[in-house]
């Protein structure tokens, strides 16, 4: 499980930006947003640092 949708919540930013951002579709974005699949650890660390965080912040810890 991630929490990107949390954190583009959090900073005001559309999926279609970050998409653009990434270089992928939109609807490969909203697949990570809505958790229906997960990004490939690369594109991970991608994300974290389009959108200044921490990897750590982009994933949710199952318990």
């Amino acid at each position: 499980m991630n929490r990107i949708k949390e954190v583009l919540e959090q900073k005001g930013i559309k999926q279609t930006w970050l998409a653009e951002k990434l270089g992928k579709s939109y609807n490969m974005v909203n697949g990570y947003v809505q958790n229906r699949q997960q990004p490939r650890l690369e594109i991970l660390f991608e994300i974290a640092k389009i959108l200044d965080v921490e990897v750590k912040d982009l994933i949710k810890e199952n318990k």
